[in-house]
């Protein structure tokens, strides 16, 4: 994978959210390229803890995405707690009230579809433990367009339902456990360090 062939990042997350980011998120150097994009399943009325929380561990600036917002590279954003989150095709973001996505606002889905439009084959795909199958549709449609799709191996998920609706929905590039995740998207993943039977190579 050469990172220089993406533009951004979207990651898709529930159950289990908060350890996954945190075996991701730290190991990216503050030079990475691209722009991250993350919606992880929240309580409607959650407060700013994940900005506060992962500002402290990364080494990139992490915020709250925010209405017709520039998509920067280098940066992790975070969905608003009951709000989706959308990419516009200016790579801007637009924040919705519509109706629930498989019981989800913000809705994985809804992220990873309109980001697909907005970079095409310039977007790579990630979704990890959960416990629904919200993310499986939009990781399919950014394969559609081109884009890379990551799947966390289930095996290693804290819930694996998430990852298992994603590789029954599209043919995955990657399906790795969370520390070859890092490793990839760091361009460092060579494959002696995976485990060869649960990788797909694109």
């Amino acid at each position: 994978m050469i990172l220089s062939d993406y533009e951004a990042v979207v990651i898709g997350v529930s159950a289990g959210g908060l350890n996954a980011l945190g075996s991701i998120l730290p190991q990216l150097p503050a030079d990475f390229p691209l722009a991250v994009i993350i919606v992880l399943h929240l309580h409607p009325s959650s407060d700013l803890f994940l900005i506060t929380h992962f500002a402290k561990l990364c080494s990139l600036p992490v915020y709250e995405a925010d209405e017709k917002e520039e998509i920067l590279p280098g940066t992790i954003y975070f969905a608003a707690p009951n709000y989706h989150l959308l990419v516009e095709r200016d790579k801007t973001f637009a924040l919705s009230v519509d109706q629930r996505v498989r019981f989800a606002r913000p809705s994985i889905d809804v992220l990873f579809e309109t980001a697909a439009r907005a970079y095409s084959h310039r977007l790579i795909g990630i979704i990890l433990t959960g416990a629904n199958d919200d993310g499986a549709t939009g990781l399919a449609m950014i394969k559609k367009e081109g884009g890379l799709a990551i799947v966390q191996n289930p095996e290693t998920a804290e819930v694996e339902t998430m990852p298992e609706a994603a590789i029954e929905a599209c043919s995955v590039d990657y399906i790795l456990d969370l520390p070859d995740i890092a490793q990839l998207l760091c361009g460092k993943l060579t494959n002696k360090k995976t485990k060869s039977n649960r990788i797909q190579e694109p």
